[in-house]
């Protein structure tokens, strides 16, 4: 019996070994095996679906003799494909993905034979024609994305599948959609036509679409909506328009069949007139947003407020509201729990009329409304999530009128003209999340300001005239703030002390810091003592030298740090070793480089390390990518050169081997593990071997 035991007992450690070691041991269950694979594709299973991934892969020619014919989801997308010969007849695909390839057409001929076909993504090739049977006899066919494609002009019928139910033909170049266009996909339930220059609309052109809910055309143009053109359309749920030229338009007329409309974008559409009748039918509207429009004479009431009892979301943000809110502006819409006002000249008082009904708000943005005073009866939108009253002239004595809002999660006063906050405004608000008190010139922070706050997970003090980094009694004594992990003090004239911590042991669970712009020529070497799970540590903008950056060594789990338009002129990976566990982003434009052998000391441990130095202004990044190229110069004798050419022609010694010793001191952990399982399979071998003489 206790031969029995031991033998159970080192099964169990070895498959606990196993398992820690994450070393994977394939499990015959008489139903998942190995597929077909070919050689530049890597394969799996999602579920119960073999899936193959040749994605990326520098393919010219699709590799159908090593195609399993079990094969659910093919990927081909990004590679060099121009042509798509006949799938094998055999083959059971659901999922087909070519996009980002070099296709011109799209032929019957090629997808014949796939007759379990569900999806099809072609977005992004050069294909200019679809043969309109290509997808006829699939008889599950329900999805075919052809966004990004320079379609050609179509006379007929662009497609037949009576099973289509979405397509995507955004950014094709249509401008033209004739009457039978849509005549044989009349099973369609979305429909993407955004970015086509198509100009009008003209009656009849979605008549055969009865059975659509989803409609796009934002960027379309669109100048022009004929009075009939969706009267077919009276099952649309969701109706995008966004960002045409809509100045003259009949609404009244042109919504009036949408009877079932929860979901309206009008947004940046140009749109100056909406008469008080145009919503009359679409009573089920939930959804409506008119944001950046010329809407001076709107009648928020009559147009709005009195119709759309069901309404949830309205954002009027931006329309240059001509009129007072009126105290029956939402008296039959108190279903409001998103209301967006900001950029729109209002007054307190008639706010605190209009607002009222509004009980069930939970988003209020009231930004740049010219607020100089706040309506003193906030505290009745007790669900109130989100509040947004930024860039308003206020006054600081009304910003107590917030302090009841004890539902708070989010919460802007950025560039509102405040000069001091008492701790009290904040007392009750211990679901914060989120705070934004940038643009005000509060100098000082009172004793215990944030202390309640104990679930904030962003705090934004940019440009606050601040001259001290946040003092501990701003918080709760011997308090760990534990979600509290992003603080930006950016554009604030700090002043930092030769020695001692930067921030206080309540923020040791902070990740990322921006200090950019604070005028910093120097950090103490023990300034990130209390905050070393620091990964994301911002310092552009400043006066920082080629002086020694030590402080980087107290952060181990360090991802990137940003050191662009400082004054450095030379830099060392001495500064990034003990930092460079996880560093993956260094950034270091703008700096005044002189080249000289620390430079390729640095490139070479940037290669090695597989870090990013430099990054495009726009901060488009490649994860996993090593972007040095051309964006980092630096001065030299004979004018100024790219880094990549100083180190190919500065004859410096290469000292990769003492870099890769150095990496090896950030890596104990991996050798450590690996040493530990061999350690513990070899006293396991000798306990089993033990055992079986005792036997």
């Amino acid at each position: 019996m206790r031969k029995m035991m031991k033998t159970e007992t080192t099964c169990l450690v070895v498959l606990l070994i196993l398992a820690k070691g994450s070393i994977v041991v394939d499990a015959f269950n008489g139903e998942l095996v190995d597929l077909g694979c070919p050689d530049e594709c890597e394969c799996h299973y999602f579920r119960v679906n073999w899936v193959t991934d040749c994605s990326e892969s520098n393919l010219t020619d699709i590799p159908y003799s090593e195609l399993s014919p079990s094969v659910y989801i093919l990927d081909l997308n990004g590679n060099y494909l121009t042509d798509v010969p006949p799938f094998p007849p055999d083959i059971k695909m659901r999922r087909l993905q070519l996009a980002n390839n070099l296709l011109t057409h799209v032929r019957k001929e090629s997808f014949q034979g796939l007759n379990y076909l569900i999806d099809a993504d072609f977005a992004n090739n050069r294909i200019a024609t679809i043969d309109p049977s290509t997808f006829q006899t699939m008889s599950g066919f329900i999805s075919l994305e052809l966004q990004d494609n320079p379609l050609t002009s179509v006379d007929g019928e662009f497609l037949y599948s009576s099973t289509l139910l979405y397509l995507d033909i955004s950014n094709c170049g249509l401008n033209f959609l004739n009457p039978r266009f849509f005549a044989n996909v009349t099973s369609l339930c979305t429909l993407d036509l955004s970015d086509n220059p198509l100009g009008m609309i003209s009656p009849n052109e979605f008549n055969p679409l009865k059975s659509l809910e989803i409609l796009k055309m934002n960027n379309c143009n669109v100048s022009f909506i004929g009075e009939d053109a969706f009267a077919a359309l009276d099952n649309l749920k969701s109706f995008e328009l966004a960002g045409n030229n809509l100045a003259e338009i009949s609404w009244s007329y042109v919504l009036y069949p949408l009877i079932r409309l929860e979901y309206l974008d009008f947004r940046r559409s140009g749109i100056r007139v909406i008469q008080p009748d145009a919503f009359d039918n679409n009573t089920y509207l939930r959804t409506l947003i008119l944001a950046e429009n010329e809407l001076r004479d709107l009648d928020v009431a009559a147009t709005v407020g009195q119709k759309l009892s069901h309404l949830d979301s309205l954002d009027l943000s931006h329309c240059h509201l001509g009129r007072p809110l009126s105290e029956d502006a939402f008296v039959n819409s108190s279903k409001i729990r998103t209301l967006y006002l900001a950029g729109n000249t209002l007054f307190a008082s008639d706010l605190l009329l209009a607002l009222a009904p509004l009980t069930k708000l939970q988003k209020l943005s009231l930004s740049q409304c010219g607020l100089s005073v706040l309506p003193h009866t906030l505290h009745q939108f007790q669900s109130l999530t989100e509040l947004d009253i930024s860039h308003n002239p206020l006054n600081d004595v009304f910003v107590k009128i917030l302090a009841p809002l004890q539902a708070l999660e989010y919460l802007n006063m950025g560039n509102s003209n405040l000069t001091h906050i008492m701790p009290s405004t904040f007392s009750k608000m211990t679901s914060m999340r989120r705070l934004i008190l940038s643009g005000n010139d509060l100098n000082s922070l009172e004793a215990g300001l944030f202390a309640n706050l104990t679930h904030l997970k962003s705090l934004e003090l940019n440009s606050c005239g601040l001259r001290k980094p946040l003092n501990a009694t701003v918080f709760f004594n011997n308090l760990t703030y534990t979600d509290l992990t992003e603080l930006q003090l950016a554009g604030n004239p700090l002043k930092v002390s030769r020695t001692g911590p930067l921030l206080p042991k309540q923020l040791s669970q902070l990740r990322t810091l921006d200090l950019s712009n604070c005028n910093l020529t120097y950090l103490p070497m023990d300034a990130f003592y209390w905050t070393t799970g620091i990964t994301h540590l911002i310092l552009k903008g400043n006066q920082f030298t080629s002086r020694d950056f030590k402080f980087l060594n107290l952060l181990p789990q360090l991802e990137t740090v940003d050191l662009r338009y400082n004054n450095l002129t030379t830099f060392s990976p001495k500064y990034l070793i003990m930092a460079s566990g996880k560093l993956n982003k260094v950034q270091l434009i703008g700096n005044p480089w002189i080249c000289d052998c620390d430079i390729v000391d640095t490139w070479d441990w940037s290669k090695m390390m597989g870090l990013q130095l430099a990054t495009s202004p726009e901060e488009h990044i490649i994860a996993g990518k090593v972007k040095n190229k051309h964006l980092l110069t630096c001065n030299h004798y004979d004018g100024q050169k790219t880094w990549s050419k100083y180190v190919k022609d500065s004859g410096c010694e290469r000292r990769s081997s003492h870099f890769r010793s150095a990496r090896s001191l950030i890596e104990p952990k991996i050798s450590t593990n690996i040493l530990y399982l061999g350690g513990v399979l070899f006293l396991v071998t000798i306990y089993v071997m033990l055992g079986t003489k005792l036997k």
